[in-house]
């Protein structure tokens, strides 16, 4: 009887290069896609709790399981509310996207005192940089929110607030997105606002973190003989002799998680207001109790407990997917603790 091949983990695929940790934690969004329909915000970001697992009916007409109750994990998401402190104008020529110009609201709160240097709103011209900013837009000019995130409303043991940019859906007409995003600035927005039940998201966020680790955790390679000499959690032959340098498909011992990482089509099951229907018996595991609005997304997300998490509006819409709510039949509460 031969031995049976191992394959390779999925996390040790070369799909991913360079595999360095991030460069922030809070990770970047890149792309956006623009919905005609609506005028609004892309995104919203939140703060990872924990997982519990719920039942649900199937409304999928596609799905073999249509119609009948299924069991699946979901992730539970804080998301208090983001409040809009700046607009950030974007022209662009053939070199790409350059900024032309921003704008604050002079109502910032303590904690965000915490994390940046806030302009002298005492000389403040308001007026000025908005009559400015109105006159350098044009039609190819895009609009994006400079949002404060709130921790100290969360469990985490944190005040200083995220600062993120979430951009502002092109409907055609920069002038009354410009108008709609000053008609908000200084207001605090909520997920409900932006984001509907039962449709499908994007979720960006860096992975748990794992340090410096080998080549048989990093990538899956197999673990020589025992009468090997030397090496046994390692690469024997990690090259020809010509070309002369070691190459990059060669598995090598470094860095592994703490990867930002994009994962689609997550779904919406839940946009919830009363923490006491989601909260467990002692709370969640390192992280303590949900305190105000929350999301419970379909599976599993990247990322540790408490990380900030980024949402997008999925940039690869299905055709075949139809935007519902969720009829949701049980929500576990059982404790975390098995107390």
């Amino acid at each position: 009887m031969g031995h049976r091949k191992k394959h390779a983990p999925r996390h040790g695929s070369l799909a991913f290069l360079p595999r360095k940790r991030a460069s922030n934690t809070k990770g970047r969004i890149r792309h956006w896609l623009d919905k005609p329909e609506s005028l609004n915000f892309l995104g919203f970001a939140g703060f990872k709790a924990g997982m519990t697992h719920i039942t649900y009916i199937e409304d999928q007409k596609n799905s073999p399981y249509f119609g009948k109750e299924l069991m699946k994990p979901v992730t539970v998401i804080e998301i208090p509310p983001l409040i809009l402190i700046g607009i950030r104008i974007y022209n662009e020529d053939e070199y790409g996207k350059y900024v032309i110009g921003e704008l604050y609201t002079k109502e910032i709160n303590q904690y965000l005192k915490r994390k940046i240097n806030t302009p002298d709103f005492e000389n403040y011209d308001f007026k000025n940089i908005k009559k400015r900013l109105t006159e350098n837009i044009n039609e190819y000019s895009e609009i994006r929110g400079i949002f404060q995130t709130q921790p100290y409303l969360t469990s985490l043991p944190r005040k200083k607030p995220d600062i993120i940019e979430i951009k502002l859906n092109s409907i055609g007409n920069p002038n009354k997105e410009f108008k709609f995003a000053i008609s908000n600035l200084g207001n605090e927005i909520r997920a409900r606002d932006v984001l509907e039940e039962g449709e499908l998201i994007d979720v960006i966020a860096v992975t748990k973190g794992k340090g410096f680790q080998g080549p048989v955790k990093r990538f899956g390679i197999k673990i020589l003989t025992r009468k090997n000499s030397k090496i046994r959690r390692a690469v024997a032959c990690i090259g020809p002799w010509h070309p002369a340098r070691v190459l990059y498909t060669v598995p090598r011992p470094g860095q592994l998680g703490y990867h930002q990482r994009t994962e689609y089509h997550k779904r919406i099951m839940l946009i919830g207001e009363n923490e006491e229907e989601i909260n467990p018996k002692g709370g969640y595991i390192r992280y303590g109790k949900v305190k105000g609005d929350y999301l419970l997304l379909l599976g599993s997300i990247p990322g540790p407990k408490k990380r900030l998490i980024r949402i997008r509006k999925t940039i690869r819409p299905l055709k075949s997917f139809t935007v519902k709510t969720p009829e949701i039949t049980f929500i576990s509460r059982e404790s975390q603790q098995k107390r």
